[in-house]
């Protein structure tokens, strides 16, 4: 893919190594193995968990499980958010059972002792009764590191992790050019999966499966010729890899597969995407690539003035192409100009053999008032809704292919047959990412 020839040039990261690990199926069934992950890897990164906008208001609360942890997170007094373990520090009972909520106190339906949103103990009765003395003023709940970016609450269980902004590396510099923290999730699909969580980050690594699960590709399919409305021919993709971990591919979109009759006719939803930027499908006619610069043109052109002001700071690539990341360690994402495909794996409480799913989209306000999110939930946020495997409801349109994929690759994963994955190049990231957990795994942490 060329660079950038606007002044939203797009930087390239280092070039990095691999060691050619064998990543056996163990990594993905193990119970022994997934101890190792969560003690010496999911304790020492940020991990993405809340949503600013869920916490408008002083003491509001959100709670997210991540393996057999709990978090929880409360907007101060002073704007800011904290986050927590969502633990009483008197005998251990959880402060919270639901997702969100609003206190002016969390009351420990235990032994009634009261903790502000700050962590300091309130109250505990029969305060005279403790040999040590009152326990307020002495105790605390147990504090998580915390920072915000891009509208979504981060957490760190490390007491000596680095920044947020350290460990993001290239991803903070990128994504703070973006008004992510405005936009809206407009699709908000959960889902218990029977696999490893890196099952799900490993498929969102490379693009290799995508002409084969979402297209139908053949043995007999030039994948040349494959382009879709993504176009993931490997040679015509730019893979980035960084040095703290986090990838990015960066893939050419606006036509293909589905976007025109045998006449050569532009069909919808690329239509009416033309019209909207004042462009006459007419003039396409059997040439929908040419469709991707036009757009970017468009785009350019005219989308402050459709109120798309947050265009001037989006490179033209952007407006038509997926920037499809990989954060280390469970959180994929592709973020367009106006869209924030949203996919995060996280670890069960104790089977290594289970992830929870989410899959979300988030939109813009621009493109929301225009129109182009049809399951946005007027003003507010779109609420989670949380599927269950076994009823055969779909997740989303096309992840769910991968889902079934998801599946059948853990049941290939239980088999001694299976001695260790055989990589191609566009594929190397999932090897790095594997080797960035045995690093972890070994307390050598990226630099």
């Amino acid at each position: 893919m060329a660079e950038s020839s606007n002044i939203y040039e797009i930087q390239s990261y280092p070039e990095q190594q691999t060691r050619g690990s064998l990543l056996e199926g163990y990594r993905y069934t193990s119970r022994s193995f997934f101890e190792q992950e969560w003690e010496g890897m999911w304790t020492k990164v940020w991990l993405l968990l809340g949503r600013e906008s869920e916490l408008p208001n002083p003491g509001d609360w959100q709670m997210e499980p991540v393996g057999p942890e709990e978090i929880l997170m409360v907007r101060q007094k002073d704007g800011g958010v904290k986050a927590f373990y969502n633990v009483c520090q008197h005998r251990g009972n959880p402060l919270v059972e639901d997702s969100k909520g609003s206190v002016r106190r969390f009351v420990c339906k235990y032994h009634s002792w009261a903790w502000m949103p700050d962590g300091e103990l309130n109250f505990a009765p029969d305060r005279e009764d403790f040999p040590e003395g009152n326990p307020c003023g002495k105790v605390r709940l147990q504090e998580v590191a915390c920072e915000t970016f891009a509208g979504f609450i981060w957490v760190n269980m490390d007491p000596n992790c680095v920044s947020l902004k350290e460990y993001l590396g290239p991803i903070w510099s990128e994504w703070q050019l973006r008004d992510i923290h405005t936009w809206k999730r407009t699709l908000a699909n959960t889902m218990w999966l029977p696999c490893n969580w890196k099952v799900v980050l490993d498929n969102f690594n490379e693009s290799y499966h995508v002409p084969t699960v979402h297209m139908g590709a053949t043995t007999e399919t030039n994948r040349k010729e494959i382009r879709g409305h993504i176009n993931t021919y490997f040679k015509e993709t730019r893979f980035d890899l960084s040095n703290e971990g986090h990838n990015r591919m960066v893939m050419e979109g606006g036509y293909g597969v589905g976007s025109t009759d045998g006449e050569g006719n532009i069909l919808e939803p690329l239509a009416s995407q033309l019209r909207y930027w004042e462009l006459d499908p007419e003039d396409f006619k059997g040439a929908p690539e040419k469709t991707r610069l036009a757009i970017q043109q468009a785009k350019r052109r005219l989308g402050a003035g459709k109120g798309f002001s947050h265009y001037d700071k989006v490179p033209d690539e952007q407006f038509t192409d997926a920037f499809h990341y990989t954060l280390f360690p469970n959180f994929a994402v592709s973020v367009w100009s106006d869209g924030f495909h949203f996919l995060r794996a996280r670890p069960h409480r104790d089977d290594p053999q289970q992830c929870l799913f989410d899959n979300w989209w988030y939109a813009s306000p621009a493109s929301i008032e225009a129109g182009f999110e049809r399951n946005h939930g007027g003003e507010d946020e779109v609420p989670l809704t949380m599927l269950d495997f076994d009823s055969g409801v779909s997740i989303g349109p096309g992840i769910e292919e991968d889902v079934a994929v998801f599946v059948t690759q853990q049941r290939g994963f239980r088999s001694r047959g299976f001695k260790g994955v055989y990589l191609s190049k566009q594929e190397m990231r999932i090897r790095r990412y594997h080797e960035l957990i045995d690093d972890y795994i070994a307390g050598r942490l990226p630099k």
